[in-house]
């Protein structure tokens, strides 16, 4: 296949860029604890300077792979399946996402929002970046919203995000892994005055796994 239907089909969303996918336990958020494989797609533009993956910003380093080779693999190991990036968005997530359901698995997605949503969900996890807000419709269509607590101008920030989902979207406020011995105690305090929020930690990290 030549570089020009390579380009076709990724435009498509029936190859994408796959960086990796592994099995392992979902560690933040509303399913944490939960056994889950996750498929992390290349590509994003969103540029959080305190990013933990910043090596799947660059698409073009991350070879297209067809959709059914990543289903294929999926279905081996888990019915809860987490698509995350990177910015899984940049990309078409319709044909992914259909081929995952139509084999009975849950699809759940973690995104910065700021491409429009496609793809079939039953769960999206928003996590806005001030620097590239959310688009579209996806604050009303979000199940959790996940703000990262990096300095305190993050709690308005996250008060502000938490006014645009809907009443039944849970809202978690999460230290950025490098600052959370300052951030945590803050956290907490904020919580215990706004208890409709609630704390998210990266338990992946504490237990040691991916």
């Amino acid at each position: 296949m030549n570089r020009e239907d390579v380009l076709r089909l990724v435009d498509r969303g029936e190859m994408l860029p796959l960086m990796e996918e592994f099995y392992t336990i979902q560690g933040e958020g509303y399913h944490k604890g939960t056994a889950a494989y996750f498929i992390r797609v290349g590509g994003c533009d969103v540029g959080c300077h305190w990013c933990d993956v910043k090596e799947s910003w660059n698409a073009e380093t991350h070879p297209p792979t067809a959709v059914e080779r990543i289903v294929d693999n999926a279905v081996k190991y888990s019915d809860t399946i987490v698509i995350t990036g990177g910015e899984p968005l940049t990309w078409n997530m319709q044909p992914l996402t259909s081929k995952l359901r139509n084999k009975g698995l849950k699809t759940h997605i973690e995104t910065s929002g700021a491409y429009p949503l496609s793809g079939e969900w039953d769960w999206i996890c928003l996590s806005p970046k001030k620097i590239k807000l959310p688009v579209g419709d996806i604050y009303k269509k979000a199940d959790e919203l996940k703000v990262i607590i990096y300095n305190r101008s993050d709690f308005a920030f996250a008060e502000e995000q938490a006014a645009k989902v809907s009443p039944d979207c849970i809202l978690y406020l999460q230290p950025e892994w490098s600052r959370r011995e300052k951030m945590v105690p803050e956290i907490v305090d904020f919580v215990m005055k706004n208890p409709r929020w609630k704390v998210s930690l990266q338990t992946h990290k504490y237990l040691n796994i991916p």
